[in-house]
Protein backbone atom coordinates (compact mmCIF):
# COMPACT_ATOMS: atom_id res chain seq x y z
CA UNK A 1 0.00 0.00 0.00
CA UNK A 2 1.11 3.29 -0.36
CA UNK A 3 1.65 4.56 3.08
CA UNK A 4 -0.17 3.59 5.88
CA UNK A 5 -2.87 2.41 3.06
CA UNK A 6 -3.11 4.43 -0.53
CA UNK A 7 -3.30 4.55 -3.68
CA UNK A 8 -2.49 2.74 -6.81
CA UNK A 9 -2.22 1.91 -10.42
CA UNK A 10 -4.07 -0.13 -13.37
CA UNK A 11 -4.36 -4.25 -14.21
CA UNK A 12 -3.59 -6.53 -16.57
CA UNK A 13 -4.79 -9.49 -18.85
CA UNK A 14 -3.86 -12.61 -20.87
CA UNK A 15 -5.03 -16.45 -20.76
CA UNK A 16 -6.16 -19.65 -19.05
CA UNK A 17 -5.08 -21.94 -16.21
CA UNK A 18 -2.88 -25.04 -15.42
CA UNK A 19 -1.70 -26.98 -12.61
CA UNK A 20 1.17 -29.76 -13.75
CA UNK A 21 4.02 -29.19 -15.55
CA UNK A 22 8.02 -29.93 -15.64
CA UNK A 23 10.41 -27.58 -14.05
CA UNK A 24 12.43 -25.24 -15.62
CA UNK A 25 16.38 -25.63 -15.45
CA UNK A 26 17.44 -24.90 -11.80
CA UNK A 27 20.99 -25.44 -9.92
CA UNK A 28 22.11 -29.18 -8.79
CA UNK A 29 22.55 -28.55 -5.62
CA UNK A 30 19.88 -29.17 -2.90
CA UNK A 31 18.10 -26.05 -1.54
CA UNK A 32 16.99 -25.72 2.20
CA UNK A 33 13.95 -24.00 3.05
CA UNK A 34 10.88 -22.50 0.49
CA UNK A 35 11.56 -23.03 -2.68
CA UNK A 36 9.86 -22.51 -6.17
CA UNK A 37 9.88 -25.88 -8.26
CA UNK A 38 7.60 -26.50 -11.47
CA UNK A 39 5.99 -23.28 -11.20
CA UNK A 40 4.76 -23.95 -7.59
CA UNK A 41 6.00 -22.72 -3.66
CA UNK A 42 6.92 -25.64 -2.30
CA UNK A 43 8.33 -26.51 1.44
CA UNK A 44 11.95 -27.97 1.91
CA UNK A 45 10.33 -31.37 1.91
CA UNK A 46 8.35 -30.74 -1.98
CA UNK A 47 5.11 -29.93 0.43
CA UNK A 48 2.90 -27.66 -1.74
CA UNK A 49 2.74 -23.95 -0.09
CA UNK A 50 -0.11 -22.15 -0.61
CA UNK A 51 0.24 -19.17 1.23
CA UNK A 52 -2.91 -17.22 2.59
CA UNK A 53 -2.97 -14.31 6.07
CA UNK A 54 -3.04 -10.96 5.93
CA UNK A 55 -0.71 -8.19 6.18
CA UNK A 56 0.52 -6.88 9.68
CA UNK A 57 1.41 -3.21 10.13
CA UNK A 58 4.07 -3.90 12.88
CA UNK A 59 6.60 -1.00 11.14
CA UNK A 60 3.43 1.44 12.14
CA UNK A 61 2.64 -0.59 15.43
CA UNK A 62 5.14 -2.56 16.55
CA UNK A 63 3.71 -3.10 20.38
CA UNK A 64 0.83 -5.40 18.42
CA UNK A 65 1.98 -8.28 19.23
CA UNK A 66 -0.90 -9.77 19.82
CA UNK A 67 -2.37 -9.93 16.64
CA UNK A 68 -0.29 -12.62 15.43
CA UNK A 69 -2.41 -14.88 17.50
CA UNK A 70 -5.44 -13.57 16.11
CA UNK A 71 -4.13 -13.44 12.44
CA UNK A 72 -3.72 -17.42 12.98
CA UNK A 73 -6.80 -17.91 14.87
CA UNK A 74 -8.88 -16.19 11.64
CA UNK A 75 -7.13 -19.26 10.04
CA UNK A 76 -3.96 -17.63 8.13
CA UNK A 77 -0.62 -19.91 7.73
CA UNK A 78 1.48 -16.99 6.94
CA UNK A 79 1.23 -13.06 7.33
CA UNK A 80 3.17 -10.17 5.19
CA UNK A 81 4.98 -7.85 7.45
CA UNK A 82 5.86 -3.93 5.63
CA UNK A 83 9.36 -2.73 7.16
CA UNK A 84 10.90 0.32 7.08
CA UNK A 85 14.80 1.12 5.96
CA UNK A 86 14.70 4.86 7.34
CA UNK A 87 13.78 6.70 4.47
CA UNK A 88 9.74 7.14 4.06
CA UNK A 89 9.56 5.69 7.57
CA UNK A 90 11.40 4.45 10.72
CA UNK A 91 13.79 2.26 9.74
CA UNK A 92 13.20 -1.60 11.60
CA UNK A 93 16.03 -2.69 13.45
CA UNK A 94 18.10 -6.27 13.00
CA UNK A 95 16.28 -7.12 16.91
CA UNK A 96 13.06 -5.95 15.48
CA UNK A 97 12.77 -7.85 12.85
CA UNK A 98 14.45 -11.03 14.94
CA UNK A 99 11.31 -10.55 17.50
CA UNK A 100 8.82 -10.68 14.19
CA UNK A 101 10.20 -13.60 13.08
CA UNK A 102 10.33 -15.20 16.31
CA UNK A 103 6.67 -13.97 16.86
CA UNK A 104 5.76 -15.93 13.05
CA UNK A 105 7.33 -18.72 14.61
CA UNK A 106 5.61 -19.10 17.79
CA UNK A 107 2.15 -18.77 16.12
CA UNK A 108 2.98 -21.33 13.06
CA UNK A 109 2.80 -18.93 10.85
CA UNK A 110 5.16 -18.52 7.25
CA UNK A 111 7.23 -14.68 7.16
CA UNK A 112 6.87 -12.71 4.43
CA UNK A 113 8.89 -9.58 5.38
CA UNK A 114 9.04 -6.94 2.88
CA UNK A 115 10.70 -3.47 2.88
CA UNK A 116 8.22 -0.69 2.50
CA UNK A 117 9.98 2.32 1.87
CA UNK A 118 9.92 1.98 -2.16
CA UNK A 119 6.73 2.14 -2.19
CA UNK A 120 6.08 4.31 -5.50
CA UNK A 121 9.90 5.24 -6.21
CA UNK A 122 9.97 7.49 -9.14
CA UNK A 123 6.72 9.07 -8.28
CA UNK A 124 6.97 9.68 -5.20
CA UNK A 125 10.11 11.77 -3.86
CA UNK A 126 10.17 10.08 -0.46
CA UNK A 127 10.77 6.71 -1.65
CA UNK A 128 13.68 4.83 -1.49
CA UNK A 129 15.31 2.90 -4.52
CA UNK A 130 15.79 -0.89 -4.77
CA UNK A 131 19.51 -0.75 -4.36
CA UNK A 132 18.46 1.29 -1.09
CA UNK A 133 16.88 -1.84 -0.25
CA UNK A 134 19.15 -3.96 -1.16
CA UNK A 135 21.92 -2.65 1.59
CA UNK A 136 18.62 -2.63 4.31
CA UNK A 137 18.30 -6.44 3.73
CA UNK A 138 22.38 -6.71 3.72
CA UNK A 139 21.90 -4.45 6.89
CA UNK A 140 19.79 -6.84 8.66
CA UNK A 141 20.79 -9.92 7.22
CA UNK A 142 21.57 -11.58 10.63
CA UNK A 143 17.76 -11.46 11.61
CA UNK A 144 17.04 -13.51 8.77
CA UNK A 145 19.79 -15.91 7.74
CA UNK A 146 19.21 -19.36 8.67
CA UNK A 147 15.38 -18.85 8.57
CA UNK A 148 14.73 -20.05 5.12
CA UNK A 149 11.93 -22.43 6.11
CA UNK A 150 10.25 -19.49 7.53
CA UNK A 151 10.72 -16.62 5.61
CA UNK A 152 10.16 -15.43 3.00
CA UNK A 153 11.98 -11.86 1.69
CA UNK A 154 9.74 -9.37 -0.34
CA UNK A 155 12.41 -7.26 -1.84
CA UNK A 156 11.13 -4.07 -2.46
CA UNK A 157 7.54 -3.26 -1.75
CA UNK A 158 5.45 -1.09 -4.91
CA UNK A 159 8.53 -0.25 -6.85
CA UNK A 160 8.21 2.47 -9.23
CA UNK A 161 4.84 4.36 -9.39
CA UNK A 162 2.70 5.03 -12.68
CA UNK A 163 3.51 6.78 -16.05
CA UNK A 164 7.15 6.73 -16.68
CA UNK A 165 9.15 4.75 -18.09
CA UNK A 166 10.64 2.69 -15.18
CA UNK A 167 14.09 0.43 -15.12
CA UNK A 168 11.99 -2.30 -13.01
CA UNK A 169 13.11 -5.33 -14.85
CA UNK A 170 17.19 -4.43 -14.43
CA UNK A 171 17.20 -3.25 -11.31
CA UNK A 172 14.91 -6.15 -9.92
CA UNK A 173 17.04 -8.49 -11.56
CA UNK A 174 20.12 -6.58 -10.25
CA UNK A 175 18.49 -6.95 -6.86
CA UNK A 176 18.03 -10.61 -6.90
CA UNK A 177 21.65 -11.50 -8.31
CA UNK A 178 23.17 -8.81 -4.96
CA UNK A 179 21.20 -10.73 -2.98
CA UNK A 180 22.41 -14.46 -4.07
CA UNK A 181 26.50 -12.92 -4.00
CA UNK A 182 25.46 -12.06 -0.62
CA UNK A 183 24.37 -15.52 0.96
CA UNK A 184 20.61 -15.28 0.95
CA UNK A 185 19.01 -19.12 0.18
CA UNK A 186 15.55 -17.51 0.97
CA UNK A 187 12.55 -17.46 -1.47
CA UNK A 188 12.51 -14.40 -2.99
CA UNK A 189 9.68 -11.90 -3.94
CA UNK A 190 9.20 -9.38 -6.27
CA UNK A 191 6.63 -6.80 -6.17
CA UNK A 192 5.25 -5.43 -9.94
CA UNK A 193 6.16 -1.84 -10.64
CA UNK A 194 3.25 1.21 -11.05
CA UNK A 195 2.38 1.03 -7.13
CA UNK A 196 2.13 -2.66 -7.97
CA UNK A 197 -0.69 -3.24 -10.00
CA UNK A 198 1.73 -3.64 -13.09
CA UNK A 199 -0.17 -0.85 -15.08
CA UNK A 200 1.76 -1.15 -18.04
CA UNK A 201 2.48 -5.41 -17.48
CA UNK A 202 6.03 -4.92 -17.20
CA UNK A 203 6.37 -7.75 -14.44
CA UNK A 204 4.21 -9.84 -16.45
CA UNK A 205 5.87 -9.01 -19.94
CA UNK A 206 9.43 -9.40 -18.32
CA UNK A 207 8.75 -11.96 -15.90
CA UNK A 208 10.74 -14.95 -17.45
CA UNK A 209 13.43 -12.65 -17.87
CA UNK A 210 13.57 -12.01 -13.95
CA UNK A 211 13.49 -15.57 -13.13
CA UNK A 212 16.33 -16.04 -15.11
CA UNK A 213 18.53 -13.70 -13.28
CA UNK A 214 18.05 -16.03 -10.19
CA UNK A 215 20.82 -18.46 -10.07
CA UNK A 216 18.46 -21.13 -7.75
CA UNK A 217 15.12 -20.20 -10.03
CA UNK A 218 13.54 -19.66 -6.18
CA UNK A 219 11.89 -16.25 -7.39
CA UNK A 220 8.19 -15.58 -7.44
CA UNK A 221 5.89 -12.67 -8.11
CA UNK A 222 3.39 -10.64 -6.28
CA UNK A 223 0.90 -8.42 -7.93
CA UNK A 224 -1.33 -5.94 -5.71
CA UNK A 225 -5.03 -6.21 -6.49
CA UNK A 226 -7.11 -2.79 -5.72
CA UNK A 227 -9.25 -0.64 -7.95
CA UNK A 228 -8.02 -1.54 -11.69
CA UNK A 229 -8.79 -5.44 -11.16
CA UNK A 230 -12.18 -4.44 -10.91
CA UNK A 231 -13.69 -7.42 -13.17
CA UNK A 232 -13.25 -11.11 -13.35
CA UNK A 233 -11.36 -11.02 -16.79
CA UNK A 234 -8.81 -8.51 -15.68
CA UNK A 235 -8.38 -11.00 -12.81
CA UNK A 236 -8.13 -14.19 -14.56
CA UNK A 237 -6.46 -12.91 -17.32
CA UNK A 238 -3.39 -11.63 -15.34
CA UNK A 239 -3.38 -14.89 -12.64
CA UNK A 240 -3.51 -17.17 -16.14
CA UNK A 241 -0.66 -15.10 -17.78
CA UNK A 242 1.62 -16.50 -15.03
CA UNK A 243 -0.06 -20.04 -14.55
CA UNK A 244 0.01 -21.07 -18.25
CA UNK A 245 4.00 -20.15 -17.88
CA UNK A 246 4.61 -21.72 -14.83
CA UNK A 247 5.62 -18.73 -13.35
CA UNK A 248 4.92 -18.69 -9.58
CA UNK A 249 2.49 -15.47 -7.74
CA UNK A 250 0.53 -14.74 -5.68
CA UNK A 251 -1.91 -11.58 -4.66
CA UNK A 252 0.02 -10.09 -1.66
CA UNK A 253 -2.70 -7.40 -1.05
CA UNK A 254 -5.88 -6.83 -2.11
CA UNK A 255 -9.31 -5.29 -0.46
CA UNK A 256 -12.81 -5.52 -0.81
CA UNK A 257 -13.08 -1.55 -1.47
CA UNK A 258 -10.89 0.88 -2.29
CA UNK A 259 -10.57 4.62 -2.88
CA UNK A 260 -9.50 4.53 -6.59
CA UNK A 261 -11.60 2.12 -8.18
CA UNK A 262 -13.60 -1.14 -6.73
CA UNK A 263 -11.39 -4.58 -6.50
CA UNK A 264 -13.39 -7.49 -7.36
CA UNK A 265 -12.50 -9.40 -4.36
CA UNK A 266 -15.17 -12.23 -5.34
CA UNK A 267 -13.00 -12.60 -8.43
CA UNK A 268 -9.78 -12.48 -6.51
CA UNK A 269 -10.09 -15.26 -4.33
CA UNK A 270 -12.52 -17.40 -6.35
CA UNK A 271 -9.66 -17.60 -9.15
CA UNK A 272 -6.53 -17.64 -6.50
CA UNK A 273 -8.69 -20.77 -5.04
CA UNK A 274 -9.46 -22.42 -8.33
CA UNK A 275 -5.76 -22.37 -9.25
CA UNK A 276 -4.31 -22.75 -5.65
CA UNK A 277 -2.08 -19.36 -5.40
CA UNK A 278 -2.01 -17.72 -2.45
CA UNK A 279 -3.33 -14.08 -1.16
CA UNK A 280 -3.32 -11.86 1.82
CA UNK A 281 -5.79 -8.94 2.60
CA UNK A 282 -4.75 -5.35 3.31
CA UNK A 283 -4.63 -5.53 6.12
CA UNK A 284 -5.44 -6.28 9.80
CA UNK A 285 -5.74 -3.21 11.27
CA UNK A 286 -4.85 0.08 12.00
CA UNK A 287 -4.92 1.75 8.97
CA UNK A 288 -5.70 5.92 8.66
CA UNK A 289 -9.38 6.91 9.76
CA UNK A 290 -10.54 7.83 5.95
CA UNK A 291 -9.06 4.39 5.17
CA UNK A 292 -10.72 2.19 7.93
CA UNK A 293 -12.79 0.36 5.85
CA UNK A 294 -9.56 -1.77 4.60
CA UNK A 295 -9.49 -3.10 8.32
CA UNK A 296 -10.21 -6.48 8.76
CA UNK A 297 -10.81 -6.15 12.64
CA UNK A 298 -11.48 -3.12 14.70
CA UNK A 299 -9.21 -1.55 16.61
CA UNK A 300 -6.47 -5.04 16.72
CA UNK A 301 -9.51 -7.13 18.05
CA UNK A 302 -9.75 -10.35 16.77
CA UNK A 303 -12.81 -10.67 18.36
CA UNK A 304 -14.55 -7.47 16.40
CA UNK A 305 -14.60 -8.75 12.59
CA UNK A 306 -15.16 -5.43 9.94
CA UNK A 307 -17.86 -6.02 6.60
CA UNK A 308 -14.78 -6.95 4.90
CA UNK A 309 -12.91 -9.22 7.69
CA UNK A 310 -16.21 -11.13 7.43
CA UNK A 311 -16.04 -11.36 3.93
CA UNK A 312 -12.41 -12.33 4.00
CA UNK A 313 -12.09 -14.82 6.30
CA UNK A 314 -15.55 -16.59 6.35
CA UNK A 315 -17.27 -15.94 2.77
CA UNK A 316 -16.98 -17.66 -0.24
CA UNK A 317 -13.08 -18.85 -1.03
CA UNK A 318 -11.81 -17.12 2.06
CA UNK A 319 -9.08 -17.74 4.61
CA UNK A 320 -11.49 -20.65 6.39
CA UNK A 321 -12.11 -22.43 2.70
CA UNK A 322 -8.47 -24.37 2.22
CA UNK A 323 -5.69 -22.91 4.13
CA UNK A 324 -3.49 -25.58 5.32
CA UNK A 325 -0.38 -24.99 7.69
CA UNK A 326 3.25 -25.41 6.26
CA UNK A 327 4.55 -28.58 7.19
CA UNK A 328 7.62 -27.00 9.05
CA UNK A 329 5.44 -26.62 12.06
CA UNK A 330 4.16 -30.04 12.09
CA UNK A 331 8.32 -32.01 12.38
CA UNK A 332 8.55 -30.78 9.05
CA UNK A 333 7.66 -34.32 7.93
CA UNK A 334 5.15 -34.40 5.14
CA UNK A 335 2.81 -36.93 5.10
CA UNK A 336 2.61 -39.84 2.74
CA UNK A 337 0.18 -38.32 0.14
CA UNK A 338 -3.20 -40.39 0.28
CA UNK A 339 -4.40 -43.27 -2.33
CA UNK A 340 -5.82 -41.57 -5.63
CA UNK A 341 -9.35 -41.81 -5.18
CA UNK A 342 -11.03 -44.79 -6.71
CA UNK A 343 -14.05 -46.03 -8.92
CA UNK A 344 -14.22 -42.65 -10.30
CA UNK A 345 -17.61 -43.00 -12.22
CA UNK A 346 -20.05 -40.59 -14.29
CA UNK A 347 -23.16 -41.35 -12.91
CA UNK A 348 -25.63 -38.75 -14.84
CA UNK A 349 -25.56 -36.61 -17.89
CA UNK A 350 -27.93 -34.15 -19.02
CA UNK A 351 -27.52 -30.88 -21.64
CA UNK A 352 -25.85 -28.83 -18.75
CA UNK A 353 -25.14 -30.65 -15.89
CA UNK A 354 -22.68 -34.32 -15.22
CA UNK A 355 -22.85 -35.84 -11.64
CA UNK A 356 -19.56 -37.68 -11.16
CA UNK A 357 -19.77 -40.09 -8.14
CA UNK A 358 -16.17 -42.61 -6.21
CA UNK A 359 -15.79 -44.23 -3.60
CA UNK A 360 -16.55 -43.02 0.07
CA UNK A 361 -13.15 -41.95 2.48
CA UNK A 362 -13.18 -40.85 5.70
CA UNK A 363 -11.58 -37.77 6.76
CA UNK A 364 -10.62 -37.02 3.25
CA UNK A 365 -12.20 -33.49 1.13
CA UNK A 366 -11.96 -34.08 -2.40
CA UNK A 367 -11.21 -31.29 -5.76
CA UNK A 368 -12.59 -32.42 -8.57
CA UNK A 369 -10.99 -30.66 -11.61
CA UNK A 370 -11.61 -30.89 -15.38
CA UNK A 371 -8.56 -31.62 -17.59
CA UNK A 372 -7.96 -30.35 -20.96
CA UNK A 373 -4.36 -31.93 -21.99
CA UNK A 374 -2.00 -30.78 -19.69
CA UNK A 375 -4.15 -27.75 -17.92
CA UNK A 376 -6.36 -28.30 -14.68
CA UNK A 377 -8.81 -26.32 -13.66
CA UNK A 378 -10.46 -26.85 -10.33
CA UNK A 379 -14.21 -26.99 -10.27
CA UNK A 380 -15.73 -28.25 -7.07
CA UNK A 381 -14.59 -29.24 -3.80
CA UNK A 382 -16.16 -31.17 -1.54
CA UNK A 383 -16.52 -34.17 1.59
CA UNK A 384 -18.53 -36.32 0.22
CA UNK A 385 -18.61 -38.93 -2.59
CA UNK A 386 -20.18 -37.14 -5.61
CA UNK A 387 -20.47 -33.79 -6.93
CA UNK A 388 -22.79 -32.31 -9.70
CA UNK A 389 -21.51 -29.76 -12.13
CA UNK A 390 -23.60 -27.44 -13.73
CA UNK A 391 -23.90 -24.45 -16.42
CA UNK A 392 -22.35 -26.71 -18.94
CA UNK A 393 -22.73 -26.47 -22.44
CA UNK A 394 -24.84 -29.00 -24.39
CA UNK A 395 -23.02 -31.48 -27.13
CA UNK A 396 -19.56 -30.62 -25.20
CA UNK A 397 -16.93 -32.88 -24.41
CA UNK A 398 -15.88 -33.26 -20.62
CA UNK A 399 -12.94 -34.87 -19.07
CA UNK A 400 -12.64 -34.55 -15.70
CA UNK A 401 -10.75 -36.52 -12.50
CA UNK A 402 -10.81 -36.21 -8.62
CA UNK A 403 -8.08 -36.46 -6.36
CA UNK A 404 -8.31 -36.09 -2.09
CA UNK A 405 -7.02 -34.36 0.33
CA UNK A 406 -6.43 -35.90 3.73
CA UNK A 407 -6.63 -33.73 7.47
CA UNK A 408 -2.97 -32.33 6.81
CA UNK A 409 -3.55 -30.97 3.20
CA UNK A 410 -1.75 -33.72 1.49
CA UNK A 411 -3.13 -34.15 -1.71
CA UNK A 412 -3.12 -37.51 -3.42
CA UNK A 413 -2.13 -38.48 -6.71
CA UNK A 414 -4.91 -37.98 -9.78
CA UNK A 415 -7.83 -40.28 -10.16
CA UNK A 416 -8.43 -41.92 -13.44
CA UNK A 417 -9.79 -39.79 -15.94
CA UNK A 418 -13.34 -39.76 -16.82
CA UNK A 419 -15.39 -38.03 -19.40
CA UNK A 420 -18.33 -37.72 -21.33
CA UNK A 421 -20.39 -35.52 -23.89
CA UNK A 422 -23.20 -33.55 -22.55
CA UNK A 423 -26.46 -34.06 -25.37
CA UNK A 424 -27.31 -31.10 -27.25
CA UNK A 425 -29.59 -28.68 -25.01
CA UNK A 426 -33.18 -28.03 -26.08
CA UNK A 427 -34.61 -25.62 -28.18
CA UNK A 428 -36.45 -22.43 -25.37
Amino acid sequence: MRSLVCALGVATLAGALLVPAPAHAETAAPRAGIQVRDGRLVEANGSDLVLRGVNHDVMWYPDRNGAFAGIKAAGANAVRIPLGIGHQWRRSSTEEIKKVVSLCKANRLICILDAHDTTGFGQDKKAATMAQAVKFWLDVRDAVIGEEDHVIVNIANEPFGNGATMPWVQQTTDAIRALRAAGFRHALMVDAPGWGQDESFVMRDNAEKVRAADPTGNTLFDIHMYGEFDTAAKVNSYLSSFTDRRLPILVGEFSGEHQWGDPDEDAIMAYAEARELGYFGWSWSGNDKQYSYLDLVDNFDAGKLTAWGRRFISGPNGLTTDTREATVYRNGTAAAPPRAPQQVRIVNVTSSTITIDWKPRRNSVFQVVAVDGAVETRVATTNRATVTLSKLRGSTDYTYAVYSRDLLGTRSPRSALVAAITPPARPA
